[in-house]
């Protein structure tokens, strides 16, 4: 459904993206995250034919993303960070216009609107302007005017970033009837929760792809065993520990303090550095790992490479 071979994409002397090769099956949702700067709009731009790589080719629902690209185009649904909904139309009025624009037959508008409100639940405020819509209805009537067409895969480019809880759930209720219908997703997201509802997950760094695989397969791959400390000095805690030969990976989750240790028995020793250098422990315990601690620790790895 969507596979990429050595996409390099290059902006003078900035790699964007270096030699990307990785595919997608057809009915698969896909995960995309990385840090900011790390290319994710970039990629997502060279997947919907927007933009052309540098060097590299790929193919996305069969067409080649640089000689295919308009037939391409008629088989995705492209929703960027910031879609162009026409905030001075009303809901219906963008929904006609989208119509329009996939020149859909008038039995086929009347299916589809129906589909979408049903979904969306939009169809009370179907006569409000777009502008006066909240954030998350929003991306619910941009994702509705990207579903028109019955695309075979959908590419969104951040599509919750910003968007209340509630809404975020919505999203994705959306996103799970879709898949369920045999549509292949490639979502990227800043939040890790969202990826870990992904049946595989990509993570992107410096334009670079340092992993992909399912979730569980991602947690497994934490090398040690990883601890949360929470300190009323948690930034000094973790500059300490950074300088421990015997700590692995340390980072900092707001006040939490999450670091791993090749062997479990060295906390104990490490708690009493910790008490003599003034640095008070209100809880040390063994957790699991989350997808962000399984991305800081391949980042940190890769930079010491």
């Amino acid at each position: 459904m969507l596979e990429t071979f050595d996409l390099l994409k290059k902006f003078d002397a900035l790699t964007a993206i270096e030699n990307l090769s990785f595919k997608i099956e057809k009915g698969e949702m896909v995960g995309l995250v990385g840090p900011d700067g790390a290319g994710k709009t970039t990629l997502m731009r060279i997947l919907s034919a927007i933009m052309a790589p540098t060097s590299g080719t790929g193919t996305v629902a069969g067409f080649d993303i640089v000689k295919e690209a308009e037939k391409l185009k008629a088989k995705i649904g492209y929703m960027p960070q910031r879609f162009g909904l026409y905030e001075d139309l009303t809901v219906q009025e963008n929904l006609d216009f989208f119509s329009e624009v996939y020149q859909l037959s008038k039995d086929t508008k009347k299916e589809k609107y129906e589909e979408v409100f049903r979904f969306s639940q939009l169809e009370p405020f179907k006569n409000f302007l777009a502008g006066n819509l909240s954030g998350g209805m929003k991306q619910k009537l941009a994702l509705s005017c990207v579903l028109l067409h019955t695309p075979e895969i959908l590419l969104l480019d951040e599509p919750t970033r910003g968007v209340d809880p509630i809404s975020r759930r919505d999203f994705w209720s959306i996103l799970f009837e879709q898949q369920k219908r045999g549509m292949t997703i490639f979502i990227s997201t800043s939040y890790m929760d969202e990826a870990e509802r992904c049946q595989k997950v990509a993570f992107l760094d410096q334009g670079r792809l340092i992993a992909y695989e399912p979730p569980l397969q991602l947690k497994q791959r934490m090398k040690g065993v990883l601890f949360e400390l929470v300190s009323e000095k948690s930034r000094e805690a973790r500059s300490f520990l950074e300088k421990d030969e015997e700590v692995m990976n340390v980072s900092l989750f707001g006040e939490k303090v999450h670091f791993t240790l090749k062997d479990e028995k060295i906390l104990e020793g490490l708690k009493v550095k910790l008490l003599n250098a003034g640095i008070e422990i209100l809880s040390l315990n063994k957790i699991e790992p989350s997808l962000e601690d399984i991305f800081i620790s391949l980042k940190q790895a890769g930079e010491e490479d």
